[in-house]
């Protein structure tokens, strides 16, 4: 959730860490702070509350040039939000930065007897003290030492004081990322941080020592004995990372949803059907599966409860959604003919690789669908689906809603077909609805000054709910999330046919109710169940097809999306329901890309 960059080289590495910190304020934080190493080998610490601005005003009359030093930006767990408890963390000879959590660190502070020598409320901190403790001036042989005492997730980068222009990292889960270039070497929780200096890089293997110095950067495994790392390349550019004349991240990639789908899908069409060979996926997979699992978290997971509402009576097989979280403690019932498939954009939610993890215990074929390459899931799952929406800035989640939507849409297909359920041209007829779903979007993206104007109703008020039935409750839940997470509005999401049964006690007179009504086989049932809102007094914002015959006075506003088929309404739907919230934040005079209290990579539990 932190973000990391180290920095040791030729160049000015306050510079450097400054900026690196600016590239991973999208990740979620609430402090910041750097460590340099100058030239009398003392090292240097600056911290700040707030936002990184603070940190550089604080920077400014640091004349001297460092050439190494960590930056990092923290989301506080152990502690409150304070200059002390901000990182990084010096412990003797030891200064330290840290994303995770350390489980044990009561039980630490006792061992190594750290009460008196505290200063912060962190895990950290301590953990920095044990290293101090251990160190013996061998820094490899002390952090493969210090692995052996700790419980919980870590990304730890390190500087010893008596090995000037060195930086040392290991991590546990927790993401870390190194290159070496001409300009020397790097490290960061994020590729967007590494992309100004190299397209090269490396993901660090759990339980892995990375040493960086100014002419190389070396991994060593556990046992001290140096290892190949493996070279990546990015497939995005620069630009990508940037607003390109947007006000926004979140506003910008909810205009690249449509070349993101174009990205997913087109590679993996061949003579119109859906094909997984450059992916390396057999189509065994999909046959001898009798049930399927998908486990996510969040946004991702809501992708799942929409692929599950096509999938399952396309397949006539048991698909089960599960929260990652509660994955792992339910005792699931999965086993090896379960084909259990993992949604996570960054391919570090911690509890998402634990419910894989798990998965794989019980004997299952895990599928990964994600976005980052290299990243954990991926590497541990059997078989990885890369989404390829490019670089996700902005905390709330939308291309990457889109591809895996797509992505999961795309299997589905392929199971129907492999097992017989769809014949060739059933499957071809799919996929050409999987493309008109593409203009779609694109017509959506030309009314977001009508969505515009209608959010003045809805910032106005505290509450807001979401209904729809089937495949439409489903896209509720993910407008009902988006809302929340960058308006602060509370909003909640109720399958409509169940308003009956308690939940409209809660709508009061110009409560704002987003209504979605795109599916046949339920639509005269939604329109009624929209009519029981509005006779209490609702003000409904309805979002439904063009064609849609619907009286006067059912809604105060209504939104229509193009005629496609019922099936992959959620495409145009997302636009508009991404929008909403987007504009509501915006009219709230919120910070829509870093809302209050979240992280875009989830890797504490």
């Amino acid at each position: 959730m932190c973000g990391i960059i180290g920095y040791t080289g030729p160049l000015d590495s306050k510079k450097i860490l400054l900026e690196g910190l600016s590239q991973l304020e999208y990740r979620g934080y609430d402090s910041a702070g750097v460590a340099l190493c100058m030239e009398n080998s003392h090292i240097r610490v600056i911290r700040h509350t707030g936002k990184v601005s603070n940190l550089k005003e604080g920077c400014k009359d640091i004349t001297e040039v460092s050439h190494c030093g960590l930056g990092h930006t923290r989301w506080a767990t152990h502690g409150g939000v304070t200059t002390e408890n901000a990182h990084p963390h010096r412990a003797g000879r030891v200064t330290l930065v840290h994303n995770g959590i350390i489980e044990n660190y009561h039980q630490l502070t006792t061992d190594f007897h750290l009460e008196d020598k505290l200063h912060s409320e962190t895990d950290t901190e301590v953990a920095a003290w044990v290293l101090d403790h251990i160190y013996q001036g061998d820094p490899i042989e002390a952090i493969a030492k210090l692995v052996g005492h700790l419980k919980g997730s870590y990304s730890f980068c390190m500087m010893f004081e008596d090995h000037p222009g060195e930086i040392y990292a290991i991590r546990n889960v927790s993401p870390l990322v190194a290159a070496y270039t001409r300009s020397g070497s790097f490290l960061a929780s994020d590729l967007t941080a590494l992309i100004p200096y190299t397209r090269q890089y490396f993901v660090v293997p759990e339980n892995h020592i990375v040493k960086l110095t100014s002419y190389q950067t070396q991994l060593f495994d556990l046992d001290q004995k140096e290892q190949e790392p493996e070279l990546l390349e990015v497939n995005w550019n620069t630009e990508s990372a940037m607003k390109n004349g947007f006000p926004h991240f979140m506003l910008k990639e909810i205009h690249e949803q449509p070349d993101a789908l174009k990205n997913t899908i087109l590679p993996r069409l061949v003579k119109g059907l859906p094909d997984f060979t450059d992916d390396q996926i057999p189509d065994d997979v999909f046959k001898n599966c009798n049930q399927i699992h998908v486990v996510a978290c969040g946004t991702a997971m809501h992708a799942g409860m929409a692929a599950r509402a096509l999938i399952e009576p396309l397949l006539r097989i048991p698909v089960t959604v599960s929260i990652a979280s509660e994955f792992r403690y339910e005792e699931p019932l999965v086993d090896d003919k379960t084909l259990v498939i993992i949604i996570s954009q960054s391919g570090e939610t911690i509890d998402t690789l634990a419910a894989l993890r798990l998965a794989k215990h019980y004997g299952s074929k895990t599928l990964s669908v994600v976005n980052v390459k290299g990243s954990t899931i991926a590497r541990e799952s059997d078989y990885v689906l890369y989404t390829h929406a490019g670089p996700e800035i902005a905390v709330a989640s939308t291309k990457a809603y889109s591809v895996q939507l797509a992505a999961l849409y795309m299997i589905g297909c392929r199971m129907a077909y492999v097992r017989e359920c769809y014949s060739k041209d059933e499957a071809r007829d799919f996929m050409k609805e999987l493309l008109d779903a593409i203009p779609a979007m694109e017509a959506m993206l030309e009314k977001k000054e009508l969505v515009k104007d209608l959010v003045s109703h809805l910032i106005q008020k505290p509450d807001a709910f979401f209904i729809g039935r089937g495949l439409d409750y489903a896209f509720s839940l993910e407008g009902a999330l988006k809302l929340k997470e960058i308006s602060y509005i509370h909003a909640e999401a109720y399958a409509a046919g169940e308003l009956k049964h308690g939940t409209i006690a809660l709508i009061t007179d110009q409560v704002p109710v987003i209504a979605i009504a795109t599916q046949e086989k339920v639509f005269s049932k939604t329109i009624s169940n929209i009519r029981e809102v509005k006779a209490r007094g609702a003000f409904v914002i309805l979002l439904t097809k063009e064609n849609a015959q619907i009286e006067k006075g059912v809604s105060d506003i209504q939104i229509n999306i193009p005629d496609i088929n019922d099936s992959f309404t959620v495409f145009p739907i997302a636009v508009i329901l991404q929008l909403i919230a987007y504009y509501a934040s915006v009219g709230k005079n919120l910070d829509v890309d870093q809302p209050r209290n979240l992280a875009k990579s989830v890797t504490v539990e």
